[in-house]
């Protein structure tokens, strides 16, 4: 039986920050302009959460059946890969977290839209079960979009325009069009650290049949691809905190660019570098430098909006 370690191991923790930054962003907009709910965010995190970590997990399991995960890998060792979680035991925390997710789902919808409209209740446990299904689909099944290059596109979808406006939706009960802007900068940041990965696992994929952006491009253009995500996310964000700057009459969330200067150390450092093994210890820091400027955003918000 899998130990307690085993199975934090496989949630993969640190992507955590990555996900939360959705929240928090659509959040950050909504109490800036004082449509804000500390319940909903609460709610909000609980499920982002349950949902990373089942997209982890069956990560896990679909590569790992399908031989993805082996010895010639870059990454970290994968549980199923490893032998330390059987595909059973995988198969059933899926199962289990599945359902976890969707119950925590259905509350914040509960939570949020109980005097809202029928229409709009329908439309979020529609986005709740699709995002179920995208977490669990990515790697699993004969026709996983994970391996025909459809990564990308499902994680802006998801980690930008699900993740961000439907967060702000459910504080404000509105779509303010100016909330595209923060979900394109966890939507283009979370493009650039899967893209990062794929990158460090170029190799190990086209052997394998995983037809990522990556091996579809090439590494030399994937380099380039790295720095449109990561240029278009920094100008999304910027244009995000002007533009909110002006509607509450002040420029202070300027401030909360300070941490890009992760993401110009990372595209320096992403464009100098030939060797897709030496990619992994830079992941860390596209996921922290997105989170980093969304708390660093909501700690100038509580002392000065």
């Amino acid at each position: 039986m899998a130990s307690a370690k085993d199975w934090i191991s496989s949630f993969r923790l640190r992507t955590l920050p990555l996900a939360l930054s959705c929240i928090m962003a659509g959040s950050l907009f909504a109490y800036a302009q004082g449509k804000f709910d500390g319940i909903i965010m609460l709610m909000a995190v609980i499920t982002t959460i349950l949902l990373q970590v089942l997209s982890n997990i069956a990560n896990d399991y679909g590569d790992g059946v399908k031989g993805t995960d082996n010895d010639q890998r870059v990454g970290p060792e994968r549980a199923i890969q490893s032998n330390k979680i059987t595909v059973k035991e995988m198969r059933n925390a899926i199962i289990l977290n599945s359902i976890l997710a969707f119950g925590s789902g259905v509350s914040l919808i509960y939570y949020s839209l109980k005097e809202s409209t029928a229409q709009d209740i329908y439309v979020f446990i529609g986005l709740g079960i699709l995002s179920i299904f995208a977490a669990i689909t990515y790697t699993v099944g004969k026709r996983a979009y994970g391996y025909s290059g459809l990564g990308d596109l499902f994680v802006f979808i998801f980690f930008g325009l699900v993740g961000v406006a439907g967060v702000y939706y459910l504080h404000t009960r509105t779509l303010d069009w100016i909330v595209f802007l923060p979900a394109g900068f966890t939507g283009f940041l979370s493009m650039a650290v899967l893209n990062m990965n794929n990158m460090r696992d170029v190799e190990n994929d086209k052997v394998s049949g995983k037809h990522t952006m990556v091996v579809k491009m090439g590494f030399s253009n994937a380099k380039k691809y790295h720095t449109l995500l990561l240029t278009l996310g920094m100008i999304c964000w910027i244009a995000g905190v002007i533009l909110l700057g002006l509607k509450i009459n002040s420029p202070i969330l300027l401030i909360s660019i300070l941490p890009f200067i992760l993401f110009v150390k990372n595209l320096v450092f992403v464009n100098k570098n030939n060797d897709p093994k030496n990619l992994d210890p830079e992941l860390k820091k596209i996921a922290l430098g997105t989170f980093a400027t969304t708390v660093l955003s909501w700690l100038i918000a509580l002392v000065f909006i």
